[in-house]
């Protein structure tokens, strides 16, 4: 540990509790440090003091949560005690480290009853805003008292209260395009349900609010497609003529009977094609207020998936090629994908750009 944040330090800056916490774990290592020996011996006397006069001084006031702030104070005290009793070398210098466990039954009882109240006039003012205000009081009271009173029903009803819910409504593609949006649709379904984790947000299919029987929702995420094509198809023709110099094409003897190699021009008639299969479409986004079908936000994704397939002949002699249009040579017109696997293919990029929407604004709830 770095002397700038050593116990030392802490209690010269006041922070005696802190100070009394590593002066005791480095007692925990070495029994016999003079350092933390010394601080100790000074800071527990300070940190007990302050703590029980903060305590003393939220019992007199009437300020909020004051039950609250005084069990910090115990269990900061019931930390010290315990942390010295941990040290043989601490427990030589503090003989008898205070506690306030007796004192902290009755404490969290009050302060468990604070955050209760607390939560019980949240609720009341009936908006989602307060009642995760009052979530919060009542998982506090939970915690101080396990299942004080009907704190378990509040922590679910102020749930409930608290979430968002929103209905994800998915339009299909019109059957007489004989194509299907599903595997789009539970891929989003899938985010909002899986990837997309909010505390106080709950997506629900048109199915879900009718099973669960909602008695109100607040929004509705419409998603739907407003334009697409798909097998869009365009075939380019494309000939030339090649030609390679020097190219090795026989040989002649010359007159001393030497046979040398004989070197020419080669050409070759190439034609290549290429077919370029589009498919194209744009999703429309729109978050509506459920009780005044107000327009929240609206936004329109575009995709685009294009399928390649390049093929050729040639006339003429195959030393004027390279080897990349012999290899285009050699290809045979492929068929393209099936008009659905090409929908799938455009809504890829959309999915991405959607979903990134999606979760910027429900990020603000």
């Amino acid at each position: 540990m770095c002397e700038a944040c050593g116990p030392r330090k802490d209690f010269d800056r006041g922070n005696y509790y802190e100070s009394v916490m590593k002066a005791v774990n480095k007692l925990r290592k070495n029994p016999r440090n003079k350092k933390s020996t010394a601080v100790l011996r000074q800071a527990y006397p300070y940190a007990l003091e302050k703590l029980e006069e903060d305590a003393r001084h939220q019992l007199a006031s009437n300020a909020p949560f004051k039950w609250n702030r005084v069990i910090v104070s115990y269990e900061r005290i019931n930390k010290m005690y315990e942390a010295i009793k941990r040290s043989p070398g601490a427990r030589t210098i503090i003989r008898k480290p205070k506690n306030y466990y007796d004192e902290m039954a009755e404490v969290k009882e009050k302060a468990a009853k604070e955050s209760y109240d607390a939560g019980v006039a949240a609720m009341l003012k009936n908006t989602r805003k307060d009642a995760k205000t009052a979530y919060f009081h009542f998982k506090d009271a939970d915690r101080r008292v396990s299942g004080y009173k009907e704190v378990n029903d509040m922590i679910k009803e102020s749930k409930f209260m608290a979430t968002l819910k929103v209905v994800v409504q998915q339009m299909p593609v019109p059957t007489r395009y004989r194509l299907s949006s599903e595997f789009f649709q539970d891929k989003v379904e899938e985010y909002v349900n899986s990837n997309l984790r909010k505390e106080f947000v709950r997506f629900y299919t048109p199915r879900e609010v009718k099973s669960e029987r909602l008695p109100y929702v607040d929004q509705y995420l419409r998603i739907e497609f407003d334009d697409f094509v798909v097998g869009q198809t365009h075939t380019v023709e494309r000939t030339e003529t090649l030609s390679k110099d020097s190219v090795v094409v026989g040989q002649v003897t010359l007159e001393d009977g030497t046979k040398v190699d004989a070197y020419n021009t080669v050409k070759a008639k190439m034609t290549t094609f290429t077919k370029k299969v589009i498919s194209n479409g744009r999703v429309s986004m729109k978050v509506l207020d459920a009780k005044g079908n107000a327009v929240l936000t609206h936004k329109k994704f575009n995709g685009e998936h294009v399928w390649l397939s390049t093929w050729g002949r040639f006339n003429g002699d195959e030393r004027a090629l390279s080897d990349k249009d012999k290899t285009i040579c050699k290809r045979k017109e492929r068929r393209p994908p099936p008009p659905q696997d090409l929908f799938i293919e455009f809504t890829r990029p959309i999915y991405t750009d959607l979903t990134k929407s999606i979760r910027s604004f429900y990020n603000r709830y």
